[in-house]
Order: C-alpha cells, then structure tokens, then sequence
C-alpha cells in the first residue's frame, strides 16, 4: 500500500509505502503527483520506504512509467530507509526519477522533510 502522509504540503508530497506495493498502488501516487504538477508546476517528493516488504514485479512496469513520466517534474526525492539496498536505489533513481536525489535513514526523517523542502 502506498499512503499520503499527513505532512505533505503545497507542492512537497510525502508517501509511505507499506507491506507489498501492487501495480494498483501506483494509481494514488501518480493522482496526487499530477494534481500538484498541475497547480505548481513541479512537485518536491519524500518516500518512506521503512515499512515496504517488496513490490510485485506486475508493479514494476507501473514504476518505471511513473519515473519516466515525472523524473523532469520533481525537484528533489528523498527516500527514507533503513536498508542498504534503499540507499542503492536512491543513487538509481537521482538521474531516472528526479532531478536530484538523496537518502536519509529512518533516524533522519526530519532532515529528509527538511531537505526535500528547501
């Protein structure tokens, strides 16, 4: 599943991603990605990826379009983790799904919202 979390604002989105992402998932990211695209233009975005146990490969297609779609759109992605293959697929998606992006453990997430919004 993925959720909006409560400190999303103007044009910075927050998501969490819980349990098992499924194509499905993608449909309440890319909504509200549009809609502050729409409005400002571009979008700042924080994943917090503590709580995900995997993605469905179904889902993967659905991923790589959302990248594709958005990467010139985002200003900054933050991923929040406390794996190393998170921090890994941090360095990934700075060229492919915004135009710059960095991690933060799960230690730093205040710096990680604060990071994304300045």
């Amino acid at each position: 599943m993925i959720e909006k979390m409560n400190e999303s604002t103007g044009n910075t989105l927050g998501f969490r991603a819980v349990g098992k992402i499924v194509k499905e998932d993608y449909a309440v990211l890319v909504a509200e990605a549009e809609q502050v695209v729409a409005e400002a233009g571009s979008l700042r975005l924080l994943l917090d990826l503590e709580a995900i146990e995997g993605e469905e490969v179904k889902a993967w297609g659905a991923d790589l379009k959302f990248g594709h779609d958005f990467r010139k759109k985002i200003e900054k992605l933050a991923i929040v983790g406390d794996k190393t293959w998170q921090k890994w697929l941090t360095a990934v998606a700075d060229p492919f799904y915004a135009r710059e992006a960095q991690f933060f453990h799960t230690a730093d997430r205040d710096a990680a919202w604060a990071w994304v919004e300045s």
